[in-house]
């Protein structure tokens, strides 16, 4: 959920186990943080890159961006490879390297795999101290094809977000971030309720400034929180940390509401990993993966 690796970070000194996750989080010292002062959108267009506002933040570390807001820039740079009239990015995976801290970053893309029916283009993300995501997505044509009815489904939706409510969030000490910039309705589980979850969102605000959010954008910034709404390990005493996000996608969500619907699976041998199924309003239109890291805080 929230790509940080600096949650690798200890908790140096006695047993905080128990001691609330604000505590813990106080004892962090902050980083300086360079970002663009705008309140409504993740990122602002500076010159050949982008400059991160606040509204990127995560919870874990006050200067370093949510895996959300990025991924879904890295999916901006994708669709905008020339040659994708008439194809849609059907999967895209996110390898993240290194923590993305808020400040100026750089994007670019290139087709590595030309065709008339499929495409793989590779991109990446930078900062100042190098790459920090390396992406690669599939691009399928999409033409009418004949196919029996009763093969052709589009499993129904979760209750809708009118019907859900507000979740509860634990304390990140940060007035202003991801948590604040996305529009949260619960209609199962949540962040402080161990287990599967099935949360409603929607941006709060634009992914660059000036710009009407895509689709695939939408789909993106909100794809990434699966382990974070599902944790089944108290966050105090463990780590769990998503290295990766792969997103499938059967067709492009209609209106600005994506559903993630997911649940946690740790095993003993720090391994773990997370899956969700993300809908819209209609029903079904694909599905998202992440390898955890699990561990013991220190």
């Amino acid at each position: 959920m929230f790509a940080s690796l600096t949650m690798l970070l200890p908790l140096r000194g006695k047993d905080h186990s128990a001691e609330p996750l604000r505590e813990a989080l106080a004892r962090r010292l902050p980083r300086p943080i360079r970002c663009a002062v705008v309140e409504e959108a993740f990122y602002e267009i500076a010159g050949d890159g982008f400059v991160a506002t606040e509204l990127t933040r995560g919870p874990w570390d006050p200067g370093a961006q949510h895996a959300g807001p990025p991924s879904a820039l890295l999916g901006r740079e994708i669709e905008r490879v020339k040659g994708g009239e008439g194809f849609q990015v059907a999967r895209v995976t996110f390898e993240i390297l290194r923590p993305v801290l808020i400040g100026p970053v750089r994007v670019e893309a290139e087709v590595v795999r030309p065709g008339r029916s499929v495409q793989m283009i590779e991109a990446s993300l930078s900062g100042e101290d190098g790459e920090l995501i390396k992406a690669r997505a599939w691009r399928i044509r999409t033409a009418e094809i004949e196919i029996p009815d009763d093969v052709v489904t589009t499993p129904a939706p979760p209750p809708g977000p009118e019907e859900g409510g507000k979740p509860e969030f634990f304390s990140t000490g940060q007035s202003v971030g991801y948590h604040t910039a996305m529009e949260w309705r619960s209609v199962g589980g949540g962040f402080l309720e161990p287990g599967p979850a099935t949360v409603w969102m929607r941006m709060g605000c634009q992914l660059v400034a000036g710009e009407e959010p895509t689709p695939l954008q939408r789909t993106l910034v909100a794809a990434d929180v699966g382990n974070g709404i599902s944790a089944v390990l108290d966050w105090r005493r463990y780590l769990f940390i998503n290295v990766d996000l792969s997103v499938h996608l059967e067709r492009m969500p209609e209106g600005e509401w994506v559903c993630v619907d997911a649940l946690t699976l740790p095993q003993r041998n720090g391994i773990g990993t997370a899956e969700s199924v993300l809908s819209d309003e209609r029903g079904r239109i694909g599905r998202a993966a992440q390898a955890l890291l699990i561990a013991e805080r220190p």
